[in-house]
């Protein structure tokens, strides 16, 4: 599923790894167990195990684990109830991030952070770069952005990766909901003026366990050793509308659907929400590829193996 640049070779990882996972239950963390269960040690904890909204807890649970790598797919992702709710927004994606930056700094671990295009307007015509000026639209990406700000406040050993439309074989998401709704329905009405790229859960776990596989064997976690702190962009390639991605959800549901419903194409406008969205979410994804020689398939091909994985 990643693709990686030929000119250069991934060596074993010369020491088994303790990594803890938070967010585990959901459909990133589940994925990620899935992806490091053969890189060391994995800690997951859940959302009852890690309470994002408690420095403390956090810290102790850091603390007693003692990772070398942190990897952060817990996120408070209710974009519309952010609206009414931003001091719980602000305290899992905004402040536990510096929490966690704090302590992976102190203990020379490597904090892997996961943040949204949604820091972004959506007014930009062509690809997002990392060097883009944030502008986000909902108190969401205000406060995701102000995470990735957090975090490189702190310093030390960190990547954020921003993806975009995320979804897969578990959870609640744009996926699960069209089969649902596709079996329930005749007729389903979708915007197609928001474009972006469909990432799948199964592909941003298998590439970052590429870049952590990559960054480990170049000495991140050594006193000194070479690191590439920063943002990346991490999405699949290629872009569509959330109604070119449901149509195109019915024509490969294959067996999990008996019937095809019709789809008619909206514009945002006709479906009010009460945090606004970006119109363009479409993000470039060189970056990652230059550092780390690994580029994400194509979200069509990314739709197959969710689909695979949901009728296995």
């Amino acid at each position: 599923m990643i693709e990686r640049n030929k000119d250069w070779h991934i060596t074993p990882v010369s020491r088994q790894l303790k990594i803890l996972i938070l967010g585990a239950a959901g459909q990133v963390g589940r994925e990620l167990q899935r992806g490091f269960s053969t890189a060391g040690e994995v800690i997951a904890c859940d959302r009852s195990q890690a309470d994002l909204a408690n420095p403390e807890q956090l810290r102790s649970i850091v603390r007693n684990g003692a990772p070398d790598v942190i990897l952060n797919a817990a996120a408070y992702t209710a974009v519309d109830r952010a609206e009414s709710e931003r001091e719980a927004a602000f305290a899992i994606n905004a402040h536990a991030p510096r929490v966690l930056a704090e302590e992976a700094r102190d203990r020379n671990a490597l904090l892997v952070h996961y943040s949204t295009d949604y820091v972004f307007d959506g007014a930009k015509e062509s690809f997002w770069l990392e060097t883009d000026q944030p502008n986000p639209l909902n108190v969401y990406g205000a406060s995701k952005l102000a995470g990735e700000q957090a975090i490189a406040e702190v310093g030390g050993k960190y990547l954020i990766f921003r993806t975009t439309w995320v979804y897969g074989p578990h959870g609640k998401n744009f996926l699960l909901t069209m089969l649902r709704l596709g079996r329930e329905r005749d007729r389903l009405t979708i915007v197609n003026d928001q474009i972006g790229a469909p990432t799948t859960s199964i592909a941003i776990a298998d590439a970052t366990r590429s870049v952590v596989d990559r960054a480990v064997d170049e000495g991140v976690l050594a006193e000194g050793g070479r690191d590439w702190a920063g943002i990346y962009n991490m999405t699949c390639s290629g872009s569509t509308t959330w109604c070119g991605f449901g149509r195109e959800i019915f024509a490969r549901a294959g067996s999990h659907l008996a019937k095809t419903p019709e789809v008619v194409p909206i514009a945002s406008k006709d479906y009010p929400t009460p945090a606004a969205r970006p119109r363009n979410s479409v993000l470039s994804n060189e970056k990652l590829a230059a550092r780390f020689g690994v580029r994400l398939p194509a979200w069509q091909a990314a739709l197959d193996t969710a689909l695979a994985q949901l009728r296995a």
